[in-house]
């Protein structure tokens, strides 16, 4: 039967079609990416097909979809493949920073033929996250990269410009790629299929326009590492008369270069507790300052002073369970978690946290006496532990639940008087009295040993766990004490322990220190 059809049915096209492969995890858009791609090729008279692979890289996944088109001729019948091919892709276009480099890792991204065109944003990965330190990647090593992997790479903040015109991110890519000149179409074809899309449009058009305009101007940016850290400068006044107590002993008591970071631990721990436990944290930051102005502190720029104001305010900040239900239930936490999913005004939004307590919380939220009563009896200890851990899904948008945390919220009145409380003063009584001691003999060392603190974060098991290694370091003291590279080692122990979760890195680490 074939034998018998027009010759100009067995004709197929010769003419390479343009690849394009997209790279988008869950909730970027990547789906609307592709099809407005594919419509603004059909509009133009193009035969162009689609498809897509999901993946499981980070959060919902990341999904591969892949685009062929070719201009259309009459008679002639293209074939088109479904998955991109290593070496053959004419377009990249990456949401993200890290499948940018996973792009390149996979071969897709050549030099001689691929434009990548990618956002320098991250969504951190699990794998960035779960570290005790900074896990986050370089990525200036992924621009770097691209720079010898592809023809062409266009990278700057796509996210960014989404956001500040009230869309997603697929608007900004889809204008980049418009700009790129992938496509032979002008600007108004691809605004076109924007407007027929019937959703979003206005916003959508201006993320598109502000892509769009920015490939022209600078088409690509370097990443930053991570975010800014930006301290405020010490005000002329706070606009309270004990807060402006506070600002009036932090530029007389003192040095000037000093002032941003303590006034950031004056706020941190005013919005922890109270302006009452802010002037306590610069009583004793007070102290130690005399002892660093005694011991030469000024010779080194009083680094000790500087490092004592920003981990002091960290230790007195700790996490309790009354902090995470404060956090929980601000105002400010619901209306930045309505901006992120982006609800509009006619919408509601419900939120459900897990939550897995422990006796152990509960007793560190009960006062002092009480909550020692209850753990030094094992078997009602063991008894209510069964009741209170275990996992909940906390739907903070009910009454019942809100006002739960809120009435935890409350007890931050008498956070002074829990057992929680005064186990973390003694604790941070005897971190501060171990870096003291070290100020006459090894004010480096002395310097490294505030550091430490660091290690200690969060609440049950995550506390337990940064406890455990905090300890493990400052075991070294008594070995570096004497040494003139005593806090270069200091700081390579705090290294190793942030490392990984088990602690692994640091055991090697404390085994050298041991050999020295």
């Amino acid at each position: 039967m074939a034998d018998n059809l027009p010759a100009a049915a067995h004709r197929f096209a010769t003419v390479k079609p343009v690849s394009i492969a997209i790279l988008a995890m869950g909730g970027q858009g990547g789906g609307v990416l592709a099809d407005w791609i594919v419509a603004v090729a059909e509009a133009k008279g193009w035969v162009a097909q689609s498809t897509s692979v999901p993946g499981v890289a980070q959060r919902t996944g990341a999904t591969i979809y892949y685009i062929e088109a070719v201009p259309g001729m009459e008679g002639v019948h293209p074939t088109l493949s479904l998955m991109p091919t290593p070496g053959d892709v004419d377009i990249v276009i990456a949401a993200e920073l890290m499948e940018a480099g996973r792009s390149v890792l996979r071969g897709i991204v050549t030099p001689n033929q691929t434009t990548l065109i990618t956002s320098t944003h991250r969504s951190y990965a699990v794998s960035e996250k779960e570290k005790p330190g900074d896990g986050i990647a370089d990525p200036n090593l992924v621009i770097s990269a691209t720079d010898f992997a592809a023809k062409r790479t266009i990278a700057f903040d796509m996210e960014k410009i989404a956001a500040k015109n009230g869309s997603v991110i697929s608007a900004s890519l889809f204008g980049a790629f418009a700009a790129s000149g992938a496509l032979p179409f002008e600007r108004a074809d691809y605004e076109s299929i924007i407007r027929a899309g019937g959703k979003g449009i206005e916003p959508s058009l201006k993320a598109f326009g502000a892509a769009f305009e920015q490939v022209l101007a600078k088409p690509k940016e370097d990443p930053k590492a991570g975010p800014e850290k930006n301290l405020p400068p010490l005000p002329a006044t706070a606009g309270h008369p004990a807060l402006d107590g506070l600002v009036q002993r932090i530029r007389t008591g003192f040095p000037e270069n000093l002032h941003p970071m303590i006034y950031a631990g004056v706020r941190r721990l005013t919005d922890f507790q109270d302006p009452a436990y802010a002037d306590e944290y610069l009583t004793r930051l007070g102290e130690l300052h005399a002892r660093d102005r005694a011991e030469g502190g000024a010779a080194h720029g009083f680094a000790f002073s500087l490092e004592a104001a920003k981990y002091l305010a960290v230790a007195m900040a700790y996490d309790d369970v009354i902090r995470v239900a404060d956090l929980k239930v601000r105002g400010s936490r619901f209306d930045r978690v309505r901006k992120e999913v982006g609800v509009k005004s006619d919408q509601l939004l419900y939120t459900t946290e897990f939550m897995h307590p422990r006796m152990e919380e509960v007793c560190g939220t009960l006062p002092r006496g009480l909550g020692l009563w209850i753990e030094n009896n094992k078997g009602l200890y063991g008894t209510l532990d069964r009741f209170v851990n275990r996992g909940r899904r906390v739907k903070t948008g009910t009454i019942f639940w809100f006002l739960g945390l809120y009435m935890v919220s409350g007890l931050r009145r008498i956070r002074r008087g829990t057992l929680r409380h005064q186990r973390e003063m003694d604790f941070t009584r005897e971190w501060l009295e171990k870096a003291s001691a070290l100020l006459p003999v090894n004010y480096a060392l002395a310097t490294e040993v505030l550091k430490c603190r660091r290690l200690v974060k969060g609440y049950s098991g995550t506390h337990v766990r940064g406890t455990s290694k905090f300890d493990r370091v400052l075991s070294s003291i008594p070995l570096l004490r004497d040494r003139e590279d005593g806090a270069d080692w200091m700081r390579r122990l705090r290294q190793a322990a942030l490392i990984d979760e088990d602690g692994i890195a640091l055991d090697g680490a404390l085994k050298t220190v041991a050999s020295l």
